[in-house]
């Protein structure tokens, strides 16, 4: 790390504890059938132990052009690395072949939600194994059951398709420069309703009904696809109108959605 310093800008903040690393490759379970994609591999130290631990191919997106020299030494001895240039929320992941089924990666803290939101759209082709190192705070959304205040769109879709769940707290002093705050490693594994993330109703509806949280649900959709009035279709779905949104379970939500194509 001699000669470096973490750029605010790329919200980074790098693991130096190695315990925490291993935990992090453990929980990744890798095998030799695994495409790994890792986002955010400074140094390549996450990077490497994925590699030796034998997957197939992995490939490392970073931003910070900074490593280069680090990265390309790193994939002239690994065959199976290759290291792309971008900004990971914007990259054309569609263009990866063989495509990744894993991902591995300390997030760049100020991009988690729309980083994984964004991965959560590739489901279908079979990115469904997730593990993360990411803020406390994020970690709580991220696994928040109904009637909690951290409850919020993006732990709502990981709930309907699938599980998420904190696996180890780190804390600040695990990093280089040391945050203020705590973080923690979170494991999400995809199971099921894979095409909600291709349909951005489905993203529209959840963010509508938590777009003021002191209000009711049936407020916070008044308007929303048109419609004024969104007691008929909450009652249908079963749903309590004066309940608010962080109130409902993945599968209430699941109703409410399905309720949207019926004629009313």
């Amino acid at each position: 790390m001699e000669g470096f310093y973490a750029k605010k800008r790329f919200g980074q903040n790098f693991l130096v504890d190695r315990n925490v690393l291993l935990d992090i490759t453990e929980c990744a379970s890798v095998s030799p059938s695994d495409v790994i994609l890792e986002v955010g591999p400074g140094y390549g130290t996450m990077t490497k132990e994925l590699l030796d631990r034998g997957c197939a191919r992995l490939y490392a997106v970073e931003l910070d052009i900074r490593f280069k020299d680090v990265l390309e030494k790193l994939a002239s001895d690994y065959p199976g690395l290759q290291v792309v240039w971008g900004d990971a929320v914007k990259v054309d992941y569609e263009a990866f072949f063989p495509f990744p089924n894993k991902v591995a990666a300390n997030i760049p803290y100020n991009i988690t939600t729309p980083l994984i939101w964004r991965l959560l759209t590739f489901a279908p082709r079979g990115m469904n194994s997730h593990v993360y190192m990411v803020q406390k705070e994020a970690a709580d959304r991220l696994t928040a059951a109904r009637d909690t205040k951290d409850r919020y769109p993006l732990g709502v879709s990981l709930e309907v398709m699938g599980e998420a769940k904190v696996v180890r707290r780190v804390p600040p002093a695990c990093f280089r420069p040391v945050p203020r705050v705590d973080s923690a490693v979170v494991k999400i594994t995809l199971t099921r309703n894979f095409h909600l993330m291709l349909d951005s109703l489905w993203s529209d509806l959840l963010h509508a009904g938590f777009r003021q949280r002191r209000k009711t649900l049936v407020n916070n959709l008044k308007g929303f696809g048109g419609v004024e009035d969104w007691r008929p279709r909450l009652e249908l779905s079963g749903i309590e109108p004066k309940i608010r949104a962080e109130d409902l379970s993945g599968d209430e939500w699941l109703r409410l959605y399905s309720a949207l194509s019926i004629p009313m």
